[in-house]
């Protein structure tokens, strides 16, 4: 297992803020390279950061970035932006599919366009991005795909409710299931990481729940210190797992989880899509009293 990502090169989609951007971070005060394929250039109001405010906070943290406006459900985009990337820093070691549309409605208040969106950018994005990595990815010493998707728990209870959403995660972690086979013969590793609670991102504040629910949250730094962790193990031999952040640290030797909380003094609110049988390591309740 290495021990530092220094001079690794890592295309990262969705990393203009939140996990994307927080996995960039982790990267980068390694000394990494860092290439943020986000669709975000100019300011959104409701959605804080762009591509080149990412970068910002990728130099000053010590790593090296280069942003790339790139739509992940645009093939010629998504190529473009390999090619530059491998152009500027000699390659591409890790890709990171964290792009992700979200709707949580049901059947019958699930239009076709946001159905559409939600698999072209989290299912088929996913597997684009991936399948054109692999030529890059084949000349790395330690090569990994990472996808920010669920453990495939197929129950009732993770698609009633936003079928069409789960669907399309799902079909994130269907591409690391395949490819995970696929790639193993060329030592890359493909597995997917996801969160045991909400975490504390735009989309929380927006779509669930709003200030009650992040406060409920961990940061996403929690995800970004896994994902450093994956990033480090044997490509050839760490793959087609699907871990939960806290469980994954713990095995790991971590301990100190209070740090990834927004407010200690909240219980932790748990995430769709964790099986029943995953146990947390550490308790979700409030860890101070009120």
């Amino acid at each position: 297992m290495a021990s530092t990502l220094s001079g690794k090169t890592l295309f990262i989609t969705g990393a203009s803020r939140g996990i994307g951007l927080a996995i960039g971070l982790a990267a980068a005060r390694d000394g990494a390279n860092v290439a943020i394929a986000a669709k975000t250039g100019e300011p959104n109001p409701r959605l804080p950061g762009t591509i080149y405010s990412a970068a910002e906070e990728i130099e000053k943290a010590g790593g090296k970035a280069l942003p790339l406006v790139v739509d992940v459900r645009e093939e010629a985009q998504v190529r473009a932006a390999l090619e530059n990337t491998a152009a500027a820093f000699g390659g591409i070691d890790i890709v990171v599919n964290n792009a992700s549309a979200i709707s949580l409605t049901n059947s019958q208040a699930t239009d076709m366009k946001r159905f559409d969106l939600m698999h072209q950018v989290n299912a088929r994005g996913t597997f684009m991005t991936s399948k054109l990595a692999v030529p890059f990815l084949e000349t790395s010493g330690n090569p990994h795909i990472l996808m920010l998707s669920p453990p495939l728990d197929m129950k009732e209870k993770w698609f009633a409710g936003h079928t069409a959403y789960s669907m399309a995660k799902y079909g994130m972690s269907l591409v690391v299931l395949g490819l995970a086979g696929e790639l193993r013969a060329k030592g890359i590793a493909v597995n997917a990481l996801w969160p045991r609670t909400t975490i504390a991102t735009a989309a929380i504040r927006n779509l669930l729940g709003g200030d009650a629910v992040m406060r409920a949250s961990r940061t996403p730094e929690i995800l970004a210190d896994a994902a450093r962790l994956v990033f480090l193990k044997d490509a050839k031999t760490f793959t087609g797992n699907f871990l939960i952040d806290d469980t994954f640290l713990f095995d790991n030797g971590e301990r100190d989880f209070d740090r990834y909380r927004v407010d200690p003094a909240v219980d932790l609110a748990p995430d769709f899509f964790v099986p029943d049988d995953s146990v947390p390591p550490v308790s979700l309740k409030k860890a101070t009293a009120v």
